[in-house]
This record gives structure tokens, sequence and C-alpha cells, in this order.
């Protein structure tokens, strides 16, 4: 299966938090969108793995994606070398995408960054013919996805660009929310964690709204890029 765009995340729920807008916006115009989660998040405060295992197929499936894997490497103890480079070349070659989203490139967690740059690195990589990876046997073709995008999670970098995701900020929330032992909920008996609070919660329509107040309208989600931005002529930008 080939996809338009495949977003990653070091956690079950990255993806949610930082580009579930985008990604509902771009289904919306006919694309194709699939998640990978590097970890099943077996290292955090609430919940379990296999708690998040099937609350991120439900967030799937709010989302409409057509596609979610798990690779289940360690949680907050995968490194950036040959053998994850390899796991995530496998991803990119099975499904050929155009763009891939991934995680913010430094942020309050310290797997967000690794995995960003395991995932840059991964991408530049796939597209090696020397590079040999097979699935079930059968061999993959070289692939190197045309554009890398970083989202934004707990700091707030400043987006090289962003995107107007109005009329997908309902959605978007449900998609987290389906995450509902990682979130604020009065009635949990879980500990307390930095996103379980009511303040974490409301951030995220707080920075839509900010981010969407800079380019004139309701709410945008920010990324960063790799490497210039180009447009064919000054008409193209709004």
């Amino acid at each position: 299966m080939k996809l338009d765009i495949l977003a990653f995340g070091a956690h079950p729920d990255d993806v949610e938090l930082g580009c579930a807008g985008t990604i509902l916006k771009e289904i919306s115009l006919g694309k194709t969108v699939g998640i990978v989660d590097l970890t099943r998040g077996e290292l955090g405060t609430r919940g379990s793995a296999e708690i998040r295992d099937s609350e991120a197929n439900a967030a799937a499936k709010i989302l409409g994606v057509s596609v979610r894997e798990n690779l289940e490497m360690r949680d907050g103890f995968f490194v950036n070398d040959e053998k994850h480079q390899l796991e995530i070349i496998k991803m990119i070659r099975k499904y050929q995408p155009e763009i891939v989203l991934c995680n913010a490139i430094d942020d309050r967690h310290i797997d967000h960054a690794k995995g960003s740059k395991l995932v840059s690195d991964a991408c530049f990589l796939s597209g090696l013919v020397k590079i040999e990876t097979t699935v079930d046997g059968v061999a993959q073709k070289a692939w190197r996805p045309k554009l890398v995008y970083h989202y934004l999670q707990w700091k707030n970098i400043v987006p090289d660009f962003v995107v107007d995701i109005t009329g997908f900020t309902d959605t978007k929330i449900q998609s987290i929310l389906a995450y509902g032992s990682q979130f604020y909920d009065p009635n949990s008996k879980e500990p307390e964690s930095p996103i379980s609070s009511k303040n974490f919660l409301e951030s995220l329509n707080y920075r839509s709204r900010d981010l969407g107040r800079l380019v004139g309208v309701d709410h945008a989600e920010g990324f960063t890029v790799e490497r210039y931005l180009a447009v064919n002529s000054l008409g193209d930008l709004i």
C-alpha cells in the first residue's frame, strides 16, 4: 500500500497531539495517511502498554488513517543506530510516502528528539540503493520521501510554517481523548503526570488558536522543516 503521508511518533498519542488536525485535513482532501508508533509507551506514568494499544487503535479509527503500526522499540531506551534505522527504513520502503511527519526536533521528553533524528536519518538512508532490506523474504526497493516535516510538542518551538486546521479541531480532540488513560480525568485514580492536567488539555486549544491568530485563521498547527520551502510564485503564499 502506497501512502501519501506517513506520520511517525515516539509514543502512541504523539501524532495525535502534534499533527492530528493536519492529518484529518489531508485525508479530507483525498490523501492517504498512515501512522507508525516507535514504542508502546510502556514507561508512561499512567495506563499500560496494553491499554495504550487499544487507545491507539481507537484514535486511528477516529482519524480515518489507512494503517497504523507499532515497531515495539523500547520506550525510553531506543537509540539512533543501524538496527533501529533499518526498522524505520523498512516502513518507509513499505509505504513509500511522499511526505513524512515526525517528532519535534527538541522537546521535554528525550524520546521525542531521539525519535525525530532517528526518523529523519532513516528517511535519507532509505533512498540508498546499496542498503538492502527485505520483508517476508521479498526485497524492498529504495525509497526516499520528498519532504520531512517535524510537528511541535511540549516546547513552543517557532514553526517554519503552519497549516490551517480550522474545522478539524473537534475531531482532533476526540482522537486525543481516545487515550483516556493519559489525559485529564477528574475521576481518575492514576498518578498525576505532566500531560494529565486540565491545563495541558486546554493548552492544545490555546496553541492552535494562537498559531491560527498569527495567520488570520481560527486554528493552525505548526511544523519545522529540514530544508527551505519553495513556491512557484509569491501568490502561492497565503
